[in-house]
């Protein structure tokens, strides 16, 4: 039974050997074949803003202790420096239209108010103009049936 067990174990030693060293597979050099480089298939497009079919392609290349941290480095750098430039337009265009906004309410605001003051300043003094309305809504001036003092 030893001599048995020794010589299965000879055999199976053996043909892992000639498997791994080529002797008899489909390699025409006998040997295993070099590892592929595992590169980024797909860089990150430097003529044009990074985009979300850009990022959902991006193929991050494997190392042995997991991504290769170079190219890795590169894609978060790039990444940053995309969202920090957006953030900014971002924050740029917002104070613009609040400026925006800020200014059609003030001119809104400015020729109604104008409009108003211009027109009790033509009104008779005991009389309210027409249209024009005070802070309450109604009209300025005395109601009919109140007194005044």
């Amino acid at each position: 039974m030893f001599w048995f067990l020794l010589i299965a174990l000879v055999v199976v030693v053996a043909a892992v050997t000639l498997a791994v060293a080529g002797g008899g597979g489909d390699t025409a050099g006998g040997v295993l074949p070099e590892p592929a480089q595992d590169r980024m298939a797909w860089p990150l497009p430097l003529g044009r803003p990074v985009g979300r079919a850009d990022v959902e392609a991006l193929r991050l290349p494997m190392v042995l202790r997991g991504y290769r941290m170079t190219d890795t480095d590169d894609v978060l750098d790039r990444l940053g420096a995309e969202l920090a430039e957006r953030d900014a337009r971002i924050a740029e265009l917002e104070a613009a239209l609040a400026g925006a906004q800020a200014a059609a309410i003030g001119g809104r605001h400015g020729l109604a108010g104008g409009a108003a003051r211009d027109a009790r300043q033509d009104a008779e003094p005991g009389r309210p103009a027409e249209g024009a309305e005070g802070p309450d809504g109604g009209s300025e001036g005395p109601d009919e049936g109140e007194k005044t003092s």
